[in-house]
């Protein structure tokens, strides 16, 4: 793609950066297909395609027209045509830094202002969102009132509250040590923001399954949010400060002992961590722990494909539907890695037609962009509802919770299934299935009978 940046312009580093991203366009048009918002709305400017040229305009004219705006808005961050990109477009990169622009520069309305200030000041901090989340529960009931006097956004932010979210604690799981393991590999899991609110119970699993596989797993005092909900919406100041207070989380436990990876169980998360390098790299302060600190990085199944899972020891025969977060299929290339494991635990993986498009929840996607989402919700369910499937899993506790929403058929975590297959508890979302789990050894042992008394009876 041509670009028409100045001298002085291109002295800008963001310039510099968004120059040499748009230049690799060829303008090709194979994103467009797999872009979920063209897929529902058909209008160029929700493609990438269209939103390059938008972004590409914006930054050369130095102007933000509210056409920009509401377009890259739009934009889910699914990734999913980076993964069709024959030209290597780095377009997570360029919708961020448009998505700045747009925040310092870009006019919205003060509805729009405030919500999008109110949750980067709530959802990332555990505390405050359990407050948000009770307050949620008593005001759900009058979601479609609400909904009909024009505030769809706060009718779609009650829409998520969970039923139970009175029953709802947060509970720090501790340190997992296993001393008797020999020279056993440590690591430190994020327990996320939102995740340890909504789904303690996932952190307790992951924490379970690593010590199984003989690793030592830390969980840091001061450790918070990852700043992915505040980078997406183009908050970045914010993103970074919570990056700095991870990082200097991290190096506090690494000055102990040296960790051999930092495990978030949420895939949003470790979108984010893996890129902490480009987030601050012009903090001289922070650049190059950034740097390592990202590359220590890794998703659970990542991690547990390197150490090599367990054999199953439970099996349960259930039929699963396997939804890729985008944050995981997409953004950090790890697509056929989990089904590789679920599937080496036992499970009967069933494809899901669409499989690549986005539920629609997408960090606060959800909640700023309700109707689309909500959209993307419902094919994603529909799809997966063709099959038939006992359970839906995924890696990301985003797509759970949007996913709740609009099925009945049970959903949980990658690492709750192969929690469970390797000797952990049934998880609770399942706890109607819990008599399909038999013991292999026991099914071991009924064949050989069989076979005995079959070859008897011949």
């Amino acid at each position: 793609m041509e670009t028409n940046f100045n001298a002085l312009q291109l002295g800008d580093a963001t310039i510099a950066r968004a120059d040499e991203i748009l230049r690799r366009c060829v303008h090709c048009g194979l994103c467009t297909a797999t872009c979920p918002t063209y897929v529902l709305t058909g209008d160029e400017r929700d493609s990438p395609r269209g939103r390059i040229y938008l972004m590409k305009q914006m930054f050369e004219t130095r102007d933000v027209p509210a056409t920009t705006v509401f377009h890259v808005d739009r934009c889910l961050s699914c990734l999913g045509c980076m993964t069709a990109c024959p030209s290597g477009v780095d377009y997570m990169h360029l919708v961020d830094l448009a998505r700045v622009r747009i925040e310092q520069r870009g006019h919205r309305s003060p509805n729009n202002k405030t919500m999008r200030m109110f949750l980067s000041r709530v959802l990332p901090y555990p505390s405050r969102f359990k407050a948000m989340l009770i307050l949620g529960w008593f005001a759900r009931p009058f979601r479609e009132m609400i909904g009909k006097l024009g505030m769809k956004r706060i009718a779609a932010a009650l829409e998520l509250v969970p039923k139970d979210a009175l029953k709802l604690k947060i509970l720090r799981p501790r340190s997992a040590y296993n001393p008797r393991a020999p020279q056993p590999k440590r690591v430190a899991i994020m327990l996320g923001c939102v995740q340890e609110v909504l789904s303690p119970q996932i952190n307790r699993a992951a924490i379970r399954l690593l010590r199984r596989h003989g690793v030592d797993v830390m969980v840091v005092k001061d450790e918070g949010c990852c700043g992915a909900l505040s980078h997406h919406l183009g908050r970045e100041d914010e993103a970074r400060s919570h990056a700095r207070r991870n990082i200097d989380a991290l190096t506090a436990v690494m000055r102990e002992r040296l960790l051999d990876a930092i495990i978030p169980t949420a895939s949003g998360c470790g979108t984010m961590l893996k890129d902490y390098g480009n987030l601050l790299a012009r903090d001289h302060g922070y650049a190059e722990r950034a740097e390592y600190v990202g590359g220590l990085a890794r998703d659970a199944t990542e991690f547990l494909s390197e150490i090599e899972l367990n054999p199953p020891v439970m099996w349960t025969g259930l039929k699963v539907a396997y939804h890729s977060a985008c944050s995981l299929g997409h953004g950090q290339k790890l697509d056929d890695l989990p089904r590789q494991l679920l599937e080496q635990a036992g499970y009967t993986l069933t494809e899901i037609p669409e499989g690549h498009l986005c539920c629609g929840s997408a960090g606060t996607y959800n909640i700023v962009e309700p109707e689309l989402s909500g959209e993307l919700r419902d094919r994603k369910v529909k799809n997966i509802e063709s099959i038939a499937p006992d359970v839906i899993v995924t890696g990301n506790i985003g797509c759970i919770t949007q996913l709740k929403v609009g099925t009945n058929i049970p959903i949980v975590h990658t690492v709750e299934l192969l929690d469970w297959a390797t000797g952990g508890p049934c998880p609770p979302a399942l706890s109607k299935m819990r008599g399909r789990a038999h013991p292999i050894e026991a099914l071991v042992e009924m064949a050989k009978v069989s076979a005995k008394e079959k070859a008897l009876a011949d």
